[in-house]
């Protein structure tokens, strides 16, 4: 099997490292793992791409390049340049420093870079490790996606029913943030909503006086709806997603139909 593996905190990310190992064994001793990486951190750029300026990108190693783009830019750089004249088998991205459940899912570039992938036909999974106080000063905070990624992907792939003939599929995991000896088991959750928490900004001045602003995030353990998946990433469990790139909303399309007709 040939991997391409990709991220947004960059390719120096710690996560990163333990995708690589996870899509090493996934591919086996007769097959290839390629990383196509940001070379600097791209974290809440979404499914952004480079689309009004060229992105410079080196071969840092074997099989190893880096992009200054976005997670999508890596992903393209790495189907059409890097590997154009071998597609991958899969695209994977992670292992995300913290979670992308909820409504983080609609800012991450790891998700950006596996519904890229999604995009050009291609399987392709993105891999979230929630932080918690349980897990956040352990040595390794990622026990939980090392330990349990590589099994977890294998069932994603057995179980993916295929095609319908849209637009492709892609699946969102979120590992527990709990050590791996922890780790409940696995659940397919649906996208979940932290109410009444969100992004907001926060002022402060350099000191020449000039003014800024900070994104903070909300509160990482508002209840969402029972479930769903930072509800059940919370409670221990790994969640998977199956995710399109369709934003319709298919409920309110019928009642616009006949608003409209």
């Amino acid at each position: 099997m040939r991997i391409l593996i990709t991220n947004d905190d960059g390719i120096n990310a710690p996560g990163l490292k333990i995708l690589s190992a996870i899509a090493t064994e996934l591919a086996g001793p007769e097959g290839e793992v390629w990383t196509v990486a940001p070379a600097f951190e791209q974290s809440g750029v979404a499914h952004c791409i480079s689309y009004s300026h060229p992105t410079m990108i080196a071969q840092l190693g074997d099989r190893t390049f880096a992009a200054e783009g976005s997670p999508a830019d890596c992903v393209l750089a790495g189907l059409h340049d890097v590997l154009k004249d071998n597609a991958p088998d899969l695209v994977l991205s992670g292992v995300n420093r913290g979670n992308n459940s909820a409504e983080n899912a609609l800012y991450s570039g790891t998700l950006g870079g596996a519904m890229e992938a999604a995009l050009q036909g291609l399987p392709a999974i993105a891999l979230s490790q929630y932080y918690g106080p349980a897990n956040a000063q352990e040595a390794n905070p990622f026990e939980a996606s090392a330990t349990h990624g590589a099994d977890t992907i294998r069932r994603i792939l057995a179980a993916d029913p295929g095609d319908t003939g849209g637009y492709k599929r892609f699946y969102n995991v979120n590992f527990p943030p709990v050590p791996a000896a922890e780790v409940k088991g696995t659940v397919a959750a649906p996208q979940g909503l932290r109410r009444n928490t969100r992004f907001t900004v926060e002022a402060t001045h350099s000191p020449s006086g000039r003014r800024f602003l900070w994104v903070r995030g909300g509160d990482q353990r508002a209840a969402t709806d029972e479930g769903s998946d930072a509800d059940m990433n919370l409670k221990g469990w790994i969640t998977v997603t199956p995710m399109v790139a369709d934003l319709t909303d298919h409920a309110a399309l019928d009642t616009l139909k006949d608003a409209f007709s």
